[in-house]
């Protein structure tokens, strides 16, 4: 049975770093939040202001209600730039999924790289930018270090393995994979073209999955002795459970990241780190 990565635990050594780092700057940090309404980004925003003010974070948030009346890209992209342009305002996290009929891309792009605490900006989205601008994608950054933690107990490298990517999303697949890469992974970025999915997962050493679908990857299909975080946050019968079948998977998995409690404290967590950044690379310090 594989051992569970505990997110939460990855998250408070975090916290502890950053409540260091935050004390010792000559104003607080804000992070401006732009949020659509919906269960699980109100989940999130309450993360996000739960864990920015017990460090000292402040936060400026906007909702934007998509009920009623539709959002449009124009009401969208004023909250942007306003925010771009107050020096007041050091991060901007815009949750996803965004409405329909929001351009996320042109978003994203819109977004000051420097106050891009997502790491959705195209500057801050792939590793190789991201020791130029210290801010990288918030996700992706939490799946490294939860995949760090489980190198760390088995004391392995993470050099030559396979890696697997479930999902080629901006947000997740695409930063991973290049952050695998980085770490020379052999790494297999799956998408919704893919032919023959379970024989690219049977074969990976390191599974990351982040499609959106609940229990969508078979436990059955997990490699023996590979380590598996699951990206996934869905919502059945009430329960919040990931993209993979967890009590199979854990019975194969060396080591496996639950849902919740895995990559989400850890996201959060990230996005303080890369707010702190954003800050710091403002002040110039």
């Amino acid at each position: 049975m594989g051992v569970v990565l505990d997110g939460k635990a990855i998250a408070e050594r975090i916290k502890e770093k950053l409540r260091q780092e935050v004390t010792a700057l000559n104003s607080r940090p804000t992070l401006a939040i732009l949020y659509f309404g919906t269960q699980a980004s109100l989940l999130f925003k309450f993360a996000q202001e739960r864990e920015a003010s017990s460090l000292g974070i402040d936060i400026d948030p906007e909702r934007i209600v998509d009920d009623v009346v539709p959002v449009t890209q124009g009401a969208v992209e004023r909250v942007i730039q306003q925010w771009n342009q107050d020096p007041s305002i050091h991060g901007i996290f815009v949750h996803q999924p965004m409405p329909p009929q929001i351009d996320a891309q042109r978003i994203s792009a819109l977004i000051d790289p420097r106050k891009d605490v997502e790491g959705i900006h195209p500057q801050n989205s792939a590793r190789r930018f991201f020791a130029k601008a210290r801010i990288g994608s918030c996700t992706a950054l939490a799946v490294m270090e939860l995949i760090d933690e489980a190198l760390k107990l088995s004391g392995e490298s993470l050099e030559g393995k396979e890696a697997v990517v479930v999902g080629h999303s901006e947000i997740v697949g695409r930063p991973v994979g290049m952050l695998l890469l980085d770490r020379l992974a052999t790494t297999t970025v799956c998408h919704i073209a893919t032919k023959n999915l379970e024989k690219h997962v049977k074969r990976a050493d390191v599974l990351v999955v982040a499609v959106g679908r609940p229990r969508f990857i078979k436990g059955g299909w997990i490699t023996p002795g590979a380590i598996v975080i699951d990206v996934g946050i869905n919502v059945v019968e009430g329960r919040v459970v990931g993209d993979v079948e967890f009590e199979e998977a854990k019975e194969r998995a060396a080591f496996i990241s639950p849902v919740p409690g895995g990559v989400g404290p850890v996201t959060v967590m990230m996005v303080m780190k890369n707010t702190v950044e954003a800050f710091k690379l403002q002040q110039a310090i």
